[in-house]
């Protein structure tokens, strides 16, 4: 298990490298936090601590974003926030995306839980004040 609070955005990165160096042999990330608890923002910094310089943003209509690294890495990050049934994971190709062996940040995985493979890291991120967040990662 990793723990860690969010004081403020200044210990982002260093937590995001924290959270990586963790788990150095996973690759499947899924994100559990209320609207508004943070997870875009970690995930840009787990981007960055990747090698992307990719603009990222969280992909609520397109589903799935592809992120370049400098080591030419791919990352996936999904927002499943407005399917409203698992054919269209389905649809998406969720899986040639979750078997690839590459990062795979996932937000919203309530909505495909069912589909998620065993030993995935299953991040929490709880806001505990207006600025303050604490984030908890367990493999699943």
């Amino acid at each position: 298990m990793f723990q860690t609070q969010l004081s403020d955005l200044s210990v982002l990165q260093k937590s995001a490298r924290m959270l990586l160096d963790h788990f150095p042999e996973e690759r499947i990330f899924a994100f559990y936090g209320a609207m508004g608890a943070g997870k875009t923002t970690f995930i840009k910094a787990l981007c960055r601590e990747l090698g992307s310089a990719d603009y990222v943003t969280s992909p609520t209509f397109a589903l799935i974003n592809e992120y370049s690294t400098n080591d030419g890495s791919v990352i996936y990050h999904f927002d499943f926030y407005r399917i409203k049934k698992l054919e269209e994971a389905f649809d998406l190709g969720y899986e040639d995306y979750i078997y690839s062996g590459n990062y795979c940040f996932i937000e919203w995985p309530e909505m495909i839980e069912s589909l998620l493979p065993e030993g995935i890291i299953k991040v929490r991120l709880q806001e505990t004040n207006h600025s303050a967040r604490s984030l908890e990662a367990i493999k699943i």
